[in-house]
């Protein structure tokens, strides 16, 4: 229902949702989960509204292919980090066994990585997170990696906070961007320290796209009000 209200109200015509449990080996969140909303959701949706997954690490490779049959007769496009991230060559046999584009790279942070990734095809499609990264400089050198390698670049974000506001930024900035910014849905109950996190609304909606500002910096002002009411916390070494 939350999608369905997102397409209709906001114009947002792409959708990603979890099956597996994270780094779950193996486990359904619930038993019969996964096979349940992907029907359901594939039945549910218009048509014209793409659909894509996220397995967190869950599966072993055979598993993940079986999980990535049930997707692809459900009209899934996108398969992300289907085997556990830190098993490449997992992978990669997933990557070669479906139609269906599988994706990764959220976690890694190591250029030796990034390149190895993207020389030997780990995945489809590969989702640097800026903030992961170390930054934007770090980011913009996996992206030209990624682009020199022939493929595209669908950066990760979590939620509704600077690593998105810098995703935008960097998605503006490279050749090789997927068509998708990934924009986290999820509302206070889930993520209570980002609700007026900053001045201006960086995240309005309007036909499923956001805009990017060309205000100084970032574009946005963290509110006083967050940062005073906000929980400091100090490790020190004596």
């Amino acid at each position: 229902e939350r999608f369905k209200k997102f397409f209709n109200d906001k114009g947002v015509n792409a959708f990603k949702f979890r099956v597996g449990s994270e780094c779950g080996r193996g486990k359904d969140e619930w038993e019969g989960r996964t096979e349940e909303i992907v029907k359901t959701i594939n039945h549910s949706l218009d048509k014209s509204i793409t659909k894509m997954v996220d397995a967190n690490s869950c599966y072993s490779p055979a598993q993940a292919i079986e999980v990535g049959k049930l997707l692809e007769d459900n009209n899934v496009v996108h398969f992300e980090e289907p085997c556990p991230y830190w098993k490449p060559d997992q992978t990669k046999l997933v990557t070669d066994a479906l139609k269906i584009d599988v994706t990764g790279g959220e976690q890694d942070c190591d250029l030796r990585i990034w390149k190895d990734m993207v020389k030997r095809k780990i995945v489809n499609i590969f989702q640097p997170d800026v903030m992961y990264m170390g930054g934007l400089t770090k980011a913009l050198k996996v992206a030209k990696i990624i682009e020199k390698g022939g493929f595209i670049c669908t950066p990760h974000t979590a939620n509704l906070s600077l690593v998105t506001v810098c995703t935008m930024h960097f998605l503006k900035a490279i050749d090789n961007a997927g068509p998708y910014l990934e924009f986290s849905i999820e509302g206070e109950d889930y993520y209570p320290w980002q609700q007026n996190l900053f001045l201006n609304d960086p995240f309005n909606l309007e036909d499923g796209k956001v805009t990017i500002k060309d205000l100084p910096g970032w574009g946005v002002e963290i509110n006083p009000n967050w940062l005073d009411n906000a929980e400091y916390k100090v490790s020190e070494i004596e």
